[in-house]
């Protein structure tokens, strides 16, 4: 990978503190929220935040990982996603884990945003592809928060 210019070390340290809070938010999130099922799947995302900030931190180092071997992760967690009971009739409402949902959600979609713009920043095609892969599994982890919301009742589409 090529120096990094001024404005692409900026980016990735704007995406590395990004990546920090995510991780602050799904390890707190996990210890409050009441449903097992969204305990894991908060410690699961926050697992793959540990990755992506893992990947920016080699990019700051100036070298470039190999997105390959996380990109099976994602495949497996959306097979995953699919299969969920959408049940709602029998689930009791919880406002506490609605809230962090809605907090999840609403940080999933702010990160793939700034990954977006950092994307067209860069000069290197290796280093954008690991941003863009990046920012797919942002975005999958939006799309597992807002599979998970629409099962509880937490979230109707209008």
């Amino acid at each position: 990978m090529p120096v990094l210019t001024q404005k692409e070390t900026m980016l990735l340290k704007d995406e590395k503190s990004h990546e920090e809070l995510c991780i602050k938010k799904y390890t707190t999130y996990s210890n409050e929220a009441q449903d097992p099922e969204l305990k894991q799947l908060f410690t699961t995302l926050g697992q793959h935040e540990k990755q992506h900030l893992n990947s920016i931190n080699t990019m700051l180092s100036g070298q470039v990982p190999n997105v390959n071997q996380q990109g099976q992760q994602g495949q497996q967690n959306q097979t995953q996603n699919v299969n969920m009971n959408t049940n709602k009739s029998n689930m009791a409402f919880n406002q506490k884990d609605c809230d962090l949902c809605q907090d999840a959600l609403t940080t999933e979609k702010y990160v793939s945003s700034t990954y977006n713009t950092t994307i067209f920043e860069f000069k290197d095609p290796n280093a954008r592809q690991v941003l863009n892969h990046i920012q797919k599994e942002e975005q999958e982890h939006g799309q597992q928060i807002f599979d998970y919301m629409y099962k509880k009742g937490y979230y109707t589409p209008q």
